[in-house]
């Protein structure tokens, strides 16, 4: 597992997920804010760019961050935040392991599939992963994303570097997820965020999973977008992490 540590080794260890076509570098600065109090571990997910890994399925992804936790980390860990695909990979992973963390933070995630967007994710690749490399295309891309100015070269290097395949699979993936039904037993408190601009797809995720996951919690932050709350709000998000952890301690 290939990943980027703050903080001190002997900390109590938090784990923040990334989201797809993005990196490490966009948990950074939250990273850097909590690692005066915590270990905080920012993990590349499968089939991004320094992975070592292609990426094959959430499930796969989520078995592969559980052996690690198990192989290196004493098998659980205090907290694990995750933001879109981030966080369907760590649904999976409290779907398969309820007590891998003490508390979970999920941003953002769908849990309920589109069909259309499922099928039209490989011809869109088709005609637009050729201007990927295109600076000017991955600008237009990136402010899109609604991300902070000074990621773009970071986001331009590492989504180049993605294979089609692997930004093929993960994106499928994305668009198809649905929960688990051994999420109801999960033992972490489950915490759940999405912005109040999202798309109506994941403000019903949102509320999905907070049906499906017994005594979690569902915070909607009003005027923000997908992604806004860990990447553009760190300061915010990371008091919402310090909260968390001090309130269920």
């Amino acid at each position: 597992m290939q990943y980027h540590a703050f903080g001190p080794k002997d900390g109590k260890t938090l784990l923040l997920l990334h989201g797809g076509g993005l990196s490490w570098w966009s948990c950074r600065e939250a990273a850097q804010l909590l690692q005066s109090e915590y270990r905080v571990l920012l993990p590349i997910l499968d089939g991004h760019a320094g992975s070592g890994r292609p990426f094959t399925s959430i499930e796969d992804c989520a078995a592969n961050l559980i052996a690690w936790i198990d192989r290196e980390l004493g098998g659980s860990v205090l907290l694990i935040g995750g933001l879109s695909l981030g966080g369907q990979v760590l649904l999976e992973m409290l779907s398969r392991r309820g007590d891998v963390c003490r508390h979970a933070l999920v941003e953002s995630a769908t849990v309920l599939p589109s069909r259309l967007t499922h099928a039209l994710i490989g011809p869109s690749l088709a005609c637009s992963y050729g201007l990927i490399r295109r600076r000017c295309f991955a600008r237009l891309q990136f402010r899109s994303l609604r991300l902070k100015p000074e990621l773009f070269e970071e986001y331009y290097r590492d989504s180049s570097a993605i294979s089609r395949a692997d930004m093929t699979a993960f994106l499928r993936a994305n668009t198809a997820y649905t929960l688990k039904d051994s999420i109801r037993s999960c033992a972490a408190r489950v915490h759940v965020y999405a912005g109040g601009k999202e798309l109506p797809g994941v403000l019903r995720s949102a509320e999905r999973i907070h049906e499906a996951v017994p005594g979690s919690t569902l915070t909607v932050l009003p005027g923000l977008y997908h992604g806004d709350f860990s990447i553009n709000h760190p300061a915010d998000y990371a008091e919402a992490v310090r909260g968390i952890v001090r309130r269920n301690a």
